[in-house]
């Protein structure tokens, strides 16, 4: 039923720049973020009444005054507008904010700008959430197949998918929607963790970590390699002797290498038995992770990628050309959830399985829901798929995400999971949050340039 439209009408977009000191502890640590502190653009979508819709998109400290920027630009596509009419027409909103005729230009829908939509997409679609009083992922599966498709932009995708076909396959699979909600209810949805891979861990606390994860039901383990080959055999090989031969290995590069540099390196790690490498190259080089994926077939090594594919666009490369065999949809790098249930229609239809990046700030919270409706509404299944988990940041959420014995529970409150508790932004904005003002007055932080003061 169409929402009522009263005291609907958006009157407020406000966006703040959060980031959290991660790099003091190496947390996040991979071969090419040394140093990352885990942030966010953080945006609040209020209506005239008061609503309120929480979304954020995922950085890694530095840069991220430049996607608040971004988002102030584009308020002028939401303010005044009505929540209804835009959830009512979601696709056409969906292209008017990702291709207006002058800001396309510095997209487009790819980079700071398509980063900014999905902060703004986030907010709106925990809005709608909230109006209906359900989670995300229950207000997607409880829609009728239309409806879902009626808010995706199919433009550039019809050679892979088109409305028809989509909607065809929603409806294939009503049948054991409602069992398999309840298993989702019941169960969970199976986890890795990449919490004990990080580089800048020493390797005492990384077999602490095993140990600590074992213990919790874990079976997937991912470690981070690409800078040096022997410290990765020699890290890899602890885990491996840490977690035992009957669980399962995963290793993510982080686009280190170029495309022979990743085959010869994952040869060398082979015998460790790892069933994916993760962005092995470029993330945009699509005939590269190809190329990849059919040299190491032979050693049962996949590959994964995804979370820095730009747009729908590339994803439905990377399906076409058998560069992935692990599609990692991220919550904040594409346009948001539109875009997403693209990448999961196109994903079902080439028979990919989609394991969906996660960590960061906020990402756990969202790709719990996208993933939990996909078993519900699309692919119908869990095998071999599963949803990263990396343990911090999960504090600063009024939902923050729950795993009990390796498994996400369902998220029960209304809303994507994302919005922060009360005294975060307060605390953690960035340069002028308490937190901030303390670390940067004892040193452990320059102070910022001028650039970086938006908030």
């Amino acid at each position: 039923m169409p929402l009522n439209k009263n005291g609907l009408k958006i009157v407020q977009v406000d966006v703040k720049d959060v980031r959290f000191p991660t790099s003091l502890g190496g947390h996040g640590s991979d071969a090419l973020h040394t140093d990352p502190n885990y942030s966010c653009a953080y945006v609040t979508t209020t209506t005239e009444s008061g609503k309120r819709g929480f979304g954020l998109t995922f950085t890694c400290g530095r840069g991220t005054e430049i996607i608040v920027l971004t988002v102030r630009a584009m308020k002028r596509f939401i303010v005044g507008r009505n929540a209804a009419d835009i959830f009512a027409d979601f696709a056409t909103f969906w292209r008017q904010i990702t291709n207006d005729s002058q800001m396309r230009w510095i997209g487009p829908e790819k980079g700071v700008a398509h980063l900014a939509v999905a902060a703004i997409l986030n907010s709106l679609w925990d809005l709608w959430a909230r109006l209906e009083n359900k989670p995300l992922w229950r207000l997607l599966a409880d829609m009728e197949p239309e409806e879902l498709v009626s808010t995706i932009d199919f433009r550039y995708i019809t050679d892979v998918i088109t409305k028809e076909e989509a909607i065809q396959m929603l409806r294939d699979k009503r049948s054991g929607k409602e069992q398999r909600i309840k298993t989702l209810l019941d169960k969970g949805y199976p986890a890795y963790t990449t919490q004990v891979g990080w580089l800048g861990y020493s390797d005492e606390l990384v077999e602490q970590l095993c140990k600590k994860y074992l213990s919790m039901g874990f079976t997937h383990f991912k470690v981070k390699v690409g800078l040096n080959l022997e410290d990765d055999y020699r890290r890899c090989s602890a885990v491996r002797r840490c977690i035992g031969d009957d669980k399962y290995l995963m290793v993510d590069a982080n686009q280190a290498w170029s495309v022979n540099e990743a085959i010869e390196w994952m040869k060398a790690l082979a015998p460790l038995r790892p069933i994916w490498i993760e962005e092995p190259t470029s993330p945009d080089d699509v005939l590269g992770h190809a190329t990849i994926a059919k040299a190491l077939e032979p050693y049962g090594i996949g590959v994964a990628t995804g979370e820095m594919c730009a747009n729908r666009v590339m994803f439905k490369q990377f399906l076409q050309s058998g560069g992935m065999q692990y599609c990692q949809i991220d919550s904040a790098r594409i346009g948001g959830v539109n875009e997403i249930l693209a990448v999961y229609l196109m994903a079902e239809k080439l028979k990919v399985k989609v394991c969906p990046h996660a960590g960061g700030v906020g990402l756990c919270e969202m790709v719990q829901h996208l993933q939990y409706w996909d078993y519900a509404a699309l692919s119908a299944t869990m095998d071999d798929r599963l949803i990263e988990y990396v343990d911090q940041q999960h504090e600063h959420f009024t939902d923050p995400c729950v795993v009990n014995n390796a498994r996400y529970m369902a998220p029960m409150k209304p809303g994507y999971s994302t919005q922060f508790l009360p005294g975060v932004l307060e605390k953690f904005s960035y340069p002028h949050g308490t937190k901030w003002q303390k670390m940067i007055k004892e040193g452990l932080f320059p102070a910022p340039d001028e650039a970086e003061l938006v908030n």
